[in-house]
């Protein structure tokens, strides 16, 4: 830090007297340093650990797995490994990892890391919310839940240093999507360990000082609630792609100053999947190159706590989503193009297209409550909608608060917590009702619908559905793309009746990207690698 202190202290003295210190902006293109508002301070750095979009902002900077994809076309790529085969049955995958894969220390990073990292992750007591991801791997459920202690016979193995040999359940054709997701990212075994025990989840081991993986950046700086710095890694095995010397990841979760630090070129780009929403019309007219707005596999729902009264009454659930006007929140609140969302997962890009089993009704809103037992809402108890404290969500609360009234004459009170603490409620299920949303982390329907099985470490209703949990399992065992189909509409009409999360829109991704910021692609994962983005000044 005192080295740091120093150099800025002399770049000031050398800009002379009156002379202006260029902008990060300006600065940034300079010394190729990306300036990024990332919405939040993320919980934590683990990425066997971590949830959510600013988490995953920056472990695309900090580690890789053995796929990547084409930052355009999301098309899967070569990652750590080179090059794979996949049996006949669809069920063993053989993977080359690269001769010249390196820890960020230098240290030869080996199949058998993979597998060392693997088995962490599913270690029943490091709780990982993303355990349940490896399910597809044989034998690899069985170890979670404790059925099975003997790691040998889940299905991933090194054949040697740079050989790794993942057998399959059932056929996924999916898969290889899946080695691209954070929870699917190798961690440096020594370490972990040098930092508490292998399935210990409050560890040291994500501090700068400490830090040791595998990604094209490597972490320097973690200043809490300020930012958190990344630099090129050295040891990278595909450093020459690389042309960003740094980025510099900024916590900015009021979406007003977001726009303010775009404009004053505190930053390049915003990160978050939504910016202020009364700013859109303002950067159409006056900046359009620098507005990016892209239809996106994701949707914007509320969870319900299905565990406490009223919530454990369905006929409550489904009167509330009701009582919702979707196209009137999608036209007056967010005004990006989005779409109204009548089921929780989105026309998939691959063909599914969910049918819809409710509607925007009051008159039937009215008439479910009444049957729950509070006609007109006499006797039902003030409830409260938990959100992250960003503006949009509070715009969103407000106005389905108004619906709620308006229409079932019920009072709701609005609570906005901080990430980490809002993130704390959900996983505890200390919530009524919380704001959630959810991007995919794979091209496939059942990215959504299994966040809803009793298994899913992303489940944060309560409700378990036996029906539901078998057709997920008969889901994962089904390659055959007309059964699919048919399993996941099955799904969509157990959700429909059961109704433990209210789909409110499917998200359309809205960033500010200056012109600058060269290799930042749209496309429908929000997904952009650092690795393939540079800075050049217009001419």
């Amino acid at each position: 830090m005192m080295r740091t202190l120093s150099l800025v202290f002399a770049a000031y003295l050398l800009l002379g007297c009156g002379e202006q210190a260029p902008s990060n902006f300006e600065a940034g293109i300079a010394t190729q340093t990306l300036h990024i508002a990332n919405s939040e301070e993320p919980r934590e750095l683990d990425p066997q650990l971590s949830t959510g979009s600013p988490e995953s902002n920056i472990h695309m900077a900090l580690s890789e797995g053995l796929t990547s994809k084409h930052p355009r076309t999301l098309a899967i790529q070569a990652g750590l490994a080179e090059s794979w085969q996949i049996s006949d049955d669809g069920l063993v995958y053989t993977f080359q990892l690269r001769k010249n894969a390196r820890w960020s220390n230098g240290e030869a990073l080996t199949a058998k890391d993979f597998v060392w990292s693997w088995r962490r992750s599913l270690m029943p007591n490091l709780a990982s919310e993303w355990a349940y991801m490896k399910y597809f791997i044989a034998g690899a459920e069985a170890f979670h839940t404790g059925k099975a202690s003997d790691f040998s016979n889940v299905g991933v193995k090194a054949l040697n240093d740079h050989s790794l040999q993942v057998t399959l359940a059932n056929p996924a054709e999916f898969f290889l999507q899946l080695l691209d997701h954070p929870s699917y990212f190798p961690v440096h075994p020594a370490t972990i360990l040098a930092h508490g025990a292998v399935d210990q989840a409050v560890s040291k081991w994500t501090r700068p000082e400490n830090w040791v993986g595998n990604g094209p950046f490597a972490l320097k700086e973690w200043s809490i609630n300020k930012a958190i710095v990344v630099e090129k890694n050295p040891h990278y095995w595909d450093a020459d792609t690389v042309k960003l010397n740094g980025i510099h990841f900024y916590p900015i979760n009021d979406q007003q100053a977001e726009v303010r630090a775009f404009r004053s070129g505190q930053v390049h780009l915003t990160y978050s999947p939504q910016m202020a929403v009364e700013k859109i019309a303002f950067f159409k007219k006056t900046q359009p190159e620098a507005l990016r707005i892209t239809p996106t596999y994701a949707t914007y729902f509320y969870e319900f706590n299905t565990t406490k009264p009223p919530f454990d009454n369905k006929l409550v659930r489904q009167a509330l989503a009701h009582a919702v006007d979707r196209k009137l929140l999608v036209e007056t609140v967010t005004k990006a193009g989005e779409r109204p969302a009548y089921n929780l997962v989105p026309i998939d890009p691959e063909g599914y297209s969910p049918q819809q089993y409710f509607e925007f009704n009051p008159q039937k809103a009215r008439a479910l409550l009444a049957e729950a037992g509070y006609p007109n809402g006499e006797g039902f108890p003030t409830i409260e909608v938990f959100y992250n404290t960003q503006d949009n969500h509070r715009k969103m609360a407000l106005a389905i608060q108004q619906m709620f009234a308006q229409h079932l004459n019920i009072q709701v009170t609005l609570h906005n917590q901080e990430w980490k603490v809002y993130l704390n409620t959900k996983r505890n299920l200390q919530h009524d009702i919380a704001r959630a949303g959810w991007i995919a982390d794979y091209l496939d329907p059942s990215n959504f619908f299994e966040i809803l099985s009793s298994f899913s470490g992303n489940n944060d209703t309560g409700w378990k559905n036996e029906e539901y949990d078998t057709l997920m399992q008969t889901l994962k065992a089904t390659s055959n793309p007309e059964q699919r189909l048919k399993l996941f509409e099955q799904a969509n009409r157990i959700l429909a009746d059961e109704m433990p999360v209210l789909p409110i829109h499917y998200y359309s991704d809205i960033n500010l990207v200056a012109p600058e910021v060269r290799g930042w692609h749209d496309n429908v994962m929000h997904y952009h690698p650092y690795k393939h983005v540079y800075l050049k000044a217009n001419p």
